[in-house]
């Protein structure tokens, strides 16, 4: 039995409080909690067809490790997996101690006091609890750190897969998979230089690029992303911040323009993955607060159309309950 687009998301928010819900009739077959919703998706089901709630800069949630401006998340990366989240956005380069054989994580040259060895030690110990869900991450190499590894990258990532036994963890390959194939693993899409038989990330930097397999919208940058619509944001309150904030109107139009090319894309020929974050004159957390309120609208205003929106990565989700809810929801229509 179907059950309604409310039935999931009273069923989602109440798991996420540690509420028990009954429902209508058949509500044994309710639609699971955020930490297992792509179990209950058919093995044959590709990944293309999925919208997939991300995070931007996966595990950056300390301000303490740098400033505000490197802080783009207050969930763990356990707790993000807990809560839906299922594409991580890390971002690696050399160990502050020098370690040859281990990656820390980074936001620019800010280290985040988290090993990449944590990272996927928490990938594991969630995907032995639920065997049914599958990860995608992005790892990506830093630029910009003093620990910074040069050409050693590829071998020490080599090295997690096999001296240090995470190559099981990973789903390999250069197409994007179905549940069936990927479940209890993490689908790598790499963005160093690689010879791995795996998905590649496409090439550029601040816009929107194409290759075979991905359409990307990361356009975090420049003059046409502030002012827009001016006054409408908050600024950064403060004595890192110019407190100009931003209204997010015109980085919101590449948002809608790459949901609505998902949504058209009918053959599920490409993996759309549309950042909701950017770069402005201001706080991480006050660009969240100016460009996530329009995400909102868009996904209520399309809340009925049966269609995938990609990869969805966002800064601070767990300010925004609904944008998540309305996410996960659109894979049960």
């Amino acid at each position: 039995m179907r059950l309604t687009r409310r039935d999931f998301v009273r069923t989602a928010v109440a798991a996420a409080a540690g509420i028990a819900v009954a429902g209508p009739a058949a509500r044994a077959s309710a639609l699971p909690a955020p930490q297992g919703w792509m179990g209950a998706l058919p093995d044959a089901t590709s990944l293309l067809r999925l919208t997939i709630p991300g995070t931007h800069d996966s595990g950056c949630t300390d301000p303490g490790n740098g400033t505000e401006w490197s802080h783009t998340q207050n969930w763990s990366i356990g707790e993000q997996f807990q809560r839906g989240i299922r594409f991580l956005d890390m971002r690696c380069n050399g160990l502050q101690d020098h370690m040859s054989d281990s990656f820390g994580i980074y936001h620019s040259a800010s280290y985040q006091g988290l090993t990449f060895d944590g990272v996927l030690d928490d990938c594991r110990n969630f995907l032995g609890r639920n065997p049914g869900e599958v990860i995608v991450m992005r790892v990506k190499k830093e630029n910009g750190t003093k620990n910074d590894v040069g050409g050693d990258f590829e071998r020490i990532f080599n090295g997690y897969l096999d001296t240090k036994g995470y190559r099981s963890l990973f789903w390999l390959g250069d197409r994007v998979p179905t549940l069936g194939e990927a479940r209890g693993r993490i689908v790598l899409i790499a963005q160093f230089a690689n010879q791995l038989p795996a998905l590649q990330w496409p090439g550029g930097d601040n816009g929107v690029f194409t290759n075979d397999r991905f359409y990307l919208q990361d356009r975090y940058k420049g003059n046409g992303l502030m002012g827009l619509d001016s006054g409408s944001g908050s600024g950064s309150a403060g004595s890192g911040s110019s407190g100009t904030g931003s209204s997010g109107g015109d980085k919101y139009s590449y948002v809608r323009d790459c949901f609505d090319k998902a949504a058209a894309d009918t053959n599920n020929s490409l993996m759309y993955i549309n950042f909701t974050s950017y770069s402005d004159n201001a706080w991480p957390k006050d660009n969240a607060a100016a460009i996530m309120p329009k995400v909102e609208g868009y996904l209520n205003e399309h809340r009925g159309q049966p269609a995938h929106f990609g990869i969805v990565p966002m800064d601070f989700p767990d300010r925004y309950p609904n944008v998540l809810n309305l996410l996960l929801e659109k894979n049960f229509l």
